[in-house]
């Protein structure tokens, strides 16, 4: 019954074409996610693996714990760069040698940018280029007196007291110096992440749905349920079913996007923290990148099965594919229509919504925080425990839903 089921939803010129989609959609997203340059010391700009192996290269020169005396180092090369002729220069090709120098250095002074701000959200591209190697010793203690002139002034009526000592706390407790190395790899695969979880969640949505409408599609109902296995083994087998199709489909999708991204750009830097990349450094979550990219895809997995089981239960319920395929679509895409609701605690809320787990990178920098009686914590490991708790759920649910119909 099990394998019918799976033979019934493969055997439709829909699925088909629905997989071969889902496999194009993966090649363009792996081609934008290996889309890497490089500017040679000729003023040219390569493309490919030789501009992976040359930016790798480049920036392996400037790997190593970045302590006060590596902070000097990175200064004085700007300064190097900035203050030459090729720098100042009106010339195009000129000013594109120039820019080839500062490639090494580039991710760290990305992050001179970010710590040195004198505006917790504001960011200077142009800001490294004042810095002195006198500014130096104040590198990692500048992250923290921004969040606290943050809380203190623009946010003091965002968060309560016990969630401003959270994050001043969590901030304090981050491991420093840094350890930086070339991570290109990491930050594609993560910036890449959740379209090709959001896709894949529709695609599937779009398979499971009819799972448990074909029957009423093909007239088969009164037959189906009248049988001596009907109502238990073969329903039982349309759950399992759908959850092997999900669960196959989403880790062979995430295994190639993977391995294509980490092959191509090398797996390099996956223990360098999240705090020293230009989307992270804010980030209240003390994690390296393979553990920023690990909770993504298992969220975007507990997300995916989420998404899917509500699909088969609204086919269930409704005996309408139609409205089971809606399902996905409108928990991805509604939470940007609410957003423009004027209420204080909307922003609670749509934290909490599942389609927050297909989008782990992009929560990660935000401050969600939760306090419950004094402790305080974050929106994404509170999603994890819900949404663990309600999927667990689901397939009984969907199994009495159709066991019972009438």
């Amino acid at each position: 019954m099990f394998r019918f089921e799976i033979k019934k939803v493969f055997s439709r010129t829909g699925s088909r074409i629905a997989l071969g989609m889902l496999v194009l959609i993966l090649a363009v997203i792996c081609w934008f996610a290996a889309d890497v340059s490089y500017v040679n010391e000729k003023g040219d700009t390569e493309q490919g693996l030789s501009a992976v192996r040359s930016l790798r290269e480049a920036q392996k020169e400037w790997a190593g714990v970045v302590d006060e005396e590596k902070v000097r180092q990175v200064i004085r090369e700007n300064t190097r760069i900035r203050n030459s002729p090729e720098y100042r220069s009106e010339d195009v090709r000129q000013q594109e040698i120039a820019y080839s120098w500062g490639q090494g250095i580039m991710d760290l002074r990305r992050l001179l940018n970010c710590f040195y701000e004198e505006n917790f959200r504001s960011y200077d591209y142009y800001l490294a280029d004042g810095l002195s190697e006198e500014d130096a010793p104040e590198f990692y203690g500048n992250r923290v007196r921004l969040l606290r002139e943050w809380l203190s002034g623009e946010a003091k009526d965002q968060f309560s007291d016990a969630e401003k000592e959270y994050l001043i706390r969590e901030y304090e407790e981050l491991k420093t110096p840094f350890y930086y190395d070339y991570m290109k790899g990491w930050e594609q695969l993560l910036e890449y992440s959740p379209t090709v979880i959001m896709i894949t969640v529709l695609i599937l949505g779009y398979l499971v749905a009819g799972i448990f409408s074909g029957e009423y599609q093909l007239k088969a109902d009164a037959v189906f349920f009248s049988s001596l296995y009907g109502r238990n083994r073969a329903t039982a087998a349309k759950v399992q079913a759908g959850f092997a199709i999900v669960t196959g489909i989403y880790w062979v999708q995430i295994a190639l996007y993977t391995a294509f991204v980490l092959l191509y750009l090398g797996a390099d830097g996956a223990n360098c923290p999240v705090q020293i990349t230009l989307w992270g450094w804010k980030c209240f979550y003390n994690i390296s990148l393979w553990q920023a990219y690990g909770l993504a895809v298992l969220g975007g997995y507990l997300g995916c099965l989420f998404l899917t089981f509500a699909a088969m239960l609204t086919a269930a319920k409704s005996r309408s594919a139609v409205l089971a395929v809606i399902v996905p679509f409108a928990a991805i895409f509604l939470p940007s229509f609410l957003s423009d609701i004027p209420w204080q605690n909307l922003g609670k809320v749509l934290a909490l919504l599942p389609d927050r787990l297909l989008q782990v990178f992009n929560a990660l920098p935000l401050f969600e925080l939760y306090n419950f009686g004094g402790r305080v914590a974050g929106a994404i490991p509170i999603l994890f425990v819900v949404y663990v708790v309600l999927t667990a759920l689901l397939p009984r649910v969907i199994y009495e839903v159709y066991r019972r119909t009438k």
